[in-house]
């Protein structure tokens, strides 16, 4: 896989490999210095030492070797699932787990966890490292996920993802009291082009993305929102409400620079999903339980 960024004002004096680290997902800094020794960095065409320091207007290409297959194996890590059947399992992921091994992370992620789990049931569609993965939700944020056990399943399941027929509801603490009660916010959103791990609202080379939110309560300078999403672009929640001004608790890349480390990543749980089930053609709704360091947040700020 290759990546390809131009060093924007923000970076100018950044280690190259931590540059990398913040601009490339999942990819640790150690995995960075790795391939800077390599010689899989390069910086206007010349390999780059790890500890290069970045200049503005740099231009940065790296090549990451693709995983080999043997590098997913299956961990005995505990699962919370929440249904399950021969096609089709729901899991509520807690906050702080991978969801597929990347540069970095081929280890204790939830696909290591679910080839133990499921052994040789699960859709291949998307290859060795992301298998019965339809859709994802970030490390640092918690909630429902759905995986598909089989490719009959998964292609059904995508298609309605897809035409936006698959309801997804989450929870959010967000900074600062919303002005209105309820909102929709449209907003195309595409990668920022200064830090290539960051997402923006854009109208370059983006997809239209759409979130609709409700109050659910505020005190001491925070809001407790329900929201719902039309579209699941990457970050979209995260993105979505700091384009508001009001980035998402915890959050250490769209919120401020003091980061509430207490809650460890973004207040963001993905509490409800629901669609047909793409082979019986029942209808299947799940919700789960705000988990506890959210549950703890709201009541140390005297919210429901």
């Amino acid at each position: 896989m290759e990546y390809n960024f131009t060093v924007g004002e923000g970076s100018v004096g950044e280690r190259i490999d931590k540059l990398l680290s913040v601009n490339i997902d999942d990819m640790s800094r150690s995995t960075a210095a790795s391939l800077c020794e390599s010689g899989a960095v390069l910086v206007n065409g010349k390999p780059a030492a790890k500890n290069y320091k970045a200049k503005i207007g740099d231009d940065i290409f790296v090549t990451v070797p693709e995983p080999k297959e043997l590098e997913t194996v299956p961990e005995n890590i505990p699962l919370d699932i929440v249904y399950e059947d021969v096609d089709l399992l729901v899991v509520n992921k807690p906050k702080g787990m991978v969801v597929h091994p990347a540069p970095g992370n081929y280890s204790g992620t939830l696909v290591n966890a679910l080839l133990y789990h499921c052994r040789d049931s699960l859709s291949g569609i998307n290859g060795v490292l992301r298998p019965g993965i339809v859709h994802r939700i970030d490390k640092d944020t918690s909630g429902l996920l759905i995986v598909a056990k089989n490719d009959r399943a998964h292609v059904g399941l995508a298609e309605q993802i897809k035409v936006h027929s698959f309801s997804r509801e989450y929870e959010a603490v967000v900074y600062g009291k919303m002005k209105e009660e309820n909102g929709t916010v449209s907003a195309p959103i595409g990668r920022h082009k200064a830090d290539r791990k960051k997402m923006c609202v854009t109208e370059q080379n983006s997809k239209n993305a759409v979130t609709h939110y409700s109050v659910v309560d505020h005190n001491n300078g925070f809001s407790h929102l329900r929201l719902k999403l039309e579209t699941g672009r990457t970050h979209q929640i995260r993105v979505h409400m700091a384009y508001l001004g009001h980035p998402v608790a915890g959050d250490p890349v769209y919120g401020p620079s003091k980061v509430i480390t207490e809650l460890g990543g973004q207040c963001l749980h993905a509490k409800k999903i629901g669609f047909v089930h793409p082979i019986t053609g029942e209808r299947l709704d799940f919700d789960s339980e705000l988990p506890e360091y959210f549950k703890k947040f709201l009541k140390k700020n005297d919210m429901n």
